[in-house]
């Protein structure tokens, strides 16, 4: 207990001076008793709102700001407290009471306005990850909020990497080479890995391709940039993608100064038709796994693609997890059909970690040239200590048993998200559960906007994405949620808070 303080309760004053903290500008002498703590609650919530306190800022502990402030303890305490119920702050540890939530409007610092006048802010305002303005910043600045708990898509359990193995494999490849082994490398790729690629891809995907056809690449971010170079350099002004779709995929293609083309998907994965009609000689798809909706692209679909792929068309094809399927074996590759018309791209940014930045690429025979001169002049080639040690865990079996090990793991987190929405997020429409590492979830019906929710939920403290950042039309509201990184106790949590912020909508 802070013995300067039992006797000051809420209302009296201290009798150390109150000039008000520096990073609040606030005396609360001005204030009624009884309104203090509220007032002193809204005036940090606003300062973090504003970006006076960013995420990561450490607020002064209990008793220091209630000696500036000339108030109780008590009082200071219960502000922290509402605050760390809505997710803004997280006190405890060393690292004593830190802000965890984003800045959510751009403003004034907190000086220039009184108090009294400070409005809420919009929790999708354009200084917040869910305003208006550039997907790839919005993408980035939520990823570099803080959060209690994380359900974006896109990442594996990273806690299960092989660190082990990997040190191992590592260890053999440093005392096998030789001195010119650290020189420059291949651009197109290490021998060992494109021939390690070659057999994982007949195993997996069921392709048969030759090492001379495959391109390590730095992810399959890279592949879309060096496709996007030579369809550009070829007189190729627009591509289809998928609507929705990857948000990142088709802002990596406009970077390249492609116009995309949005075309619809449905329960049957592409439509065909739709693609067919707008013109577009290229065509950017996830058929193993579509993103976001997790549908498979069914078996007439495939055989209307690959003749549209024959007649001249040419398919991106972008299998980003089709290793993380629980119901059935995969579906093969659009590329073990079709080589002459499928340009494949694949990493292992889901299956170990993006950190690695390791992927490959196969491209048609006519443009290999092309996408081999693009990725020489773009970096000379991926770093080859990595590429060395990903192909012997590749030869060696130890990707593979990784992937059986993950795949259980990853199943049993599907399976507790599922019972958490069910629980949790009442109306809610769960798409694409048989595969991958994310559900989809829509609001069919509903009137608000996913991007609130998200923000709703942010301020909770849990990141999730909304389905309208990969949409190009309009549709219904809904949420793209990752479960792969996280325990099922997070999982629950973080869906429970979402049903909270779900209910403040309704």
């Amino acid at each position: 207990m802070d013995r300067a303080n039992e006797h000051h309760p809420e209302g009296s004053e201290s009798p150390r001076p109150a000039g008000g903290s520096d990073f609040l500008q606030l005396d609360l002498r001005e204030v009624a008793p009884g309104g203090r703590t509220e007032r002193l609650t809204a005036r940090i919530r606003s300062a973090i709102a504003d970006g006076t306190l960013p995420p990561g800022s450490r607020l002064p502990p209990s008793r220091v700001l209630a000696a500036e402030l000339g108030v109780s303890r008590g009082l200071v305490t219960e502000a922290y407290r509402r605050l760390a119920d809505a997710g803004q702050i997280q006190g405890g540890g060393r690292a004593g009471t830190t802000v965890v939530a984003f800045p959510l409007v751009p403003g004034p610092p907190a000086a220039a306005v009184p108090p009294a006048r400070l409005a809420p802010a919009r929790p999708d305002g354009p200084g917040g990850p869910f305003g208006a303005g550039d997907g790839g910043a919005l993408v980035d600045a939520l990823r570099a909020v803080p959060c209690r708990i994380d359900l974006s898509p896109g990442v594996p359990d990273l806690t299960a990497f092989p660190r082990t193995a990997w040190l191992q494999a590592e260890r053999r490849v440093l005392g096998a080479l030789t001195p010119g082994d650290f020189g420059y490398g291949n651009p197109q790729g290490a021998p060992a890995l494109r021939t390690a690629v070659t057999g994982w891809l007949a195993r997996n995907r069921g392709i048969r391709a030759d090492p001379e056809e495959v391109v390590v690449v730095a992810g399959v971010a890279q592949a879309l940039a060096l496709v996007a170079h030579v369809l550009r350099v070829g007189g190729v002004r627009k591509v289809a993608v998928e609507d929705p779709g990857s948000l990142g995929a088709r802002q990596q293609l406009e970077y390249g100064r492609l116009e995309t083309v949005a075309v619809p998907v449905d329960e049957g994965g592409l439509d065909t038709a739709a693609l067919r009609a707008s013109g577009a000689p290229a065509v950017l798809l996830t058929p193993a796994h579509q993103f976001p909706t997790g549908v498979v692209l069914d078996g007439e679909r495939r055989r209307e693609l690959l003749g549209w792929a024959a007649a001249g068309g040419l398919v991106v094809e972008d299998d980003y997890d089709a290793e993380h399927r629980y119901d059935r074996a995969p579906v093969p590759a659009l590329r073990a059909l079709l080589p002459e018309g499928v340009c494949y791209a694949g990493s292992v940014s889901k299956l170990l970690a993006p950190a690695l930045r390791l992927g490959w690429l196969l491209v048609p025979p006519r443009l290999r040239e092309a996408v081999l001169a693009a990725k020489r002049y773009a970096d000379l080639g991926n770093p080859v200590l990595a590429q060395l040690v990903l192909a012997r865990l590749m030869d060696s079996g130890e990707l593979e048993r990784h992937l059986r090990f993950v795949r259980r793991r990853h199943r049993r987190r599907r399976d507790a998200m599922l019972r958490a929405v069910s629980a949790h997020l009442p109306g809610a429409r769960v798409h694409g559960a048989a595969a991958g590492l994310h559900l989809m979830v829509t609001f069919d019906g509903a009137a608000f906007e996913d991007t609130v929710l998200a923000a709703g939920a942010l301020a909770l403290g849990v990141k999730a994405h909304p389905l309208s950042w990969h949409r190009i039309r309009p549709g219904a509201p809904g949420l793209v949620l990752g479960y792969a990184a996280s325990p099922p106790g997070e999982l629950e949590e973080g869906v429970a808070l979402l049903g909270r912020a779900l209910s403040r909508l309704r």
